[in-house]
């Protein structure tokens, strides 16, 4: 007996996937931690950069000033690579706009204390003044 195409019968499978309602499926929790370790970084990273601020405002030496223009460069990389919100430049969000006029804040700033650090005269407060909002700035980015 010959067994034709049309005679052979296909059995169908189909996989039935069952999931609790209310219950956080694997890679909400994943994101939740990763979230949570990101905020940790970029708390140590804030705390850091503080740390510098302080040792630069003593200090008042170009090469403190390059560390914390390495951290805060830093900083940011991490915030971008995260997509901490910072969009590009031909973005018309409102979000997006302002994270990116933070990021501008944040270069004039650095400007501004290199240029005080050179000045000889500036007092020691002025410059923690700038470095305070500099990590303001810093801490509206990741909040």
């Amino acid at each position: 007996m010959k067994i034709t195409n049309e005679m052979q019968t296909k059995a169908e499978t189909k996989i039935h996937r069952t999931t609790k309602v209310g219950d956080p499926s694997f890679q909400q929790m994943v994101q939740s931690q990763t979230k949570q370790l990101n905020q940790q970084q970029f708390h140590q990273l804030v705390q850091q950069i503080s740390k510098q601020g302080s040792k630069l405002a003593q200090y008042r030496s170009f090469r403190e000033l390059v560390k914390f223009k390495r951290m805060v460069k830093s900083f940011l990389d991490k915030a971008v690579v995260q997509g901490y919100k910072l969009e590009k430049s031909h973005s018309f969000g409102l979000q997006g706009s302002r994270h990116l006029s933070i990021v501008k804040a944040v270069d004039e700033k650095l400007i501004q204390l290199a240029e005080d650090i050179m000045d000889e005269e500036k007092k020691t407060v002025d410059i923690l003044g700038l470095i305070g909002e500099i990590k303001g700035l810093l801490i509206n980015i990741y909040t």
